[in-house]
């Protein structure tokens, strides 16, 4: 088995996939009809063999965060990935943001997805992770929705300031959130602090275009202090050889540039560090103060951003 840091203090952090095909991406949803989908060539399946493949080599198993338009298209490849030990969770019905929509079409988004998942995977589903992390300030609403529908856990709040999304100011590390509605266990992606500034190193298209020491530093800093990280990547994001819409040459780049990166430091991330599927870590009791460093029931927005 390849060699882990020996450094990670006992850390084993969350590798999460989000299930889409290349044209759901929200970098292309402005090129994209959502009424021409059906007719786009399916290339999700075989990134995704691509993906599983390599996490079997690094005996490593993962969370992902599927849609339900694909569970009811591709409910195969949903069986095959539960039937190899992996755990399935939500990401929402249609790839539709959280900001797009009111909180009855959010509760039907996240109750049919988690009930199209559970009877394709056998599998309960605990989790769930808005399209481009888009539960944001004054969105905290939703999160009252998931712990209606039954979601345990979240993976949404990416504490960092950007367009279009971003929880700034939330907590970088596993917590539990008291909602109106309940506990509700958070899992935001990994973030590195550089001054008064946090990064998003946490995956996607800043594991494609930043140095890999980003990624690595933000993992690390996460061990230092006791927590796992969460890192997170897409299939498309794989396939070198998907078809490519004519978009703007920004556009292009974030959705594009650099895909020939992602499998050999794929290769080498999992080789430096421990990964696991987040319900592993709720099976051994969820964030806590004394395995994660934070109190055990903030509320949300309340806590400072950890250091380093």
């Amino acid at each position: 088995m390849p060699s882990v840091s020996e450094s990670s203090n006992g850390v084993t952090h969350h590798f999460t996939v989000d299930v889409e095909e290349s044209f759901h991406a929200s970098a292309l949803e402005s090129f994209v009809d959502r009424a021409d989908w059906e007719t786009l060539p399916s290339r999700v399946e075989g990134a995704v063999r691509q993906l599983v493949d390599l996490l079997a080599e690094h005996r490593t198993r993962a969370t992902f965060f599927v849609l339900g338009w694909l569970a009811e298209r591709r409910p195969q490849m949903v069986r095959d990935l539960a039937a190899q030990g992996h755990e399935i969770a939500s990401h929402g019905l249609d790839h539709k943001r959280v900001t797009q929509m009111g909180a009855e079409e959010f509760r039907l988004s996240v109750r049919d997805s988690k009930r199209q998942l559970e009877d394709v995977s056998g599998q309960a589903v605990l989790g769930y992770r808005a399209p481009s992390f888009s539960i944001v300030r004054g969105g905290e609403w939703a999160l009252d929705v998931l712990v209606e529908e039954g979601y345990v856990y979240d993976s949404s709040l990416y504490p960092v300031r950007r367009p279009g999304y971003g929880f700034a100011g939330g907590h970088r590390d596993p917590h539990l959130i008291q909602t109106a509605a309940g506990p509700l266990h958070e899992f935001p992606p990994t973030t590195l602090r550089a001054g008064p500034a946090i990064l998003p190193v946490g995956g996607g298209a800043y594991f494609r275009h930043l140095p890999f020491g980003f990624v690595g530093s933000g993992l690390e800093a996460a061990q230092r202090r006791g927590a796992p990280g969460t890192f997170y990547i897409h299939p498309w994001e794989l396939d070198r050889d998907q078809p490519h819409i004519d978009v703007p040459f920004l556009t292009r780049m974030r959705h594009y540039g650099h895909i020939d990166r992602t499998v050999p430091r794929l290769r080498r991330l999992l080789s430096r560090f421990r990964f696991q599927p987040i319900a592993a870590t709720l099976e051994r009791g969820g964030p806590a103060a004394d395995s994660v460093g934070l109190s055990a029931a903030p509320s949300v927005g309340s806590g400072k951003a950890a250091r380093s």
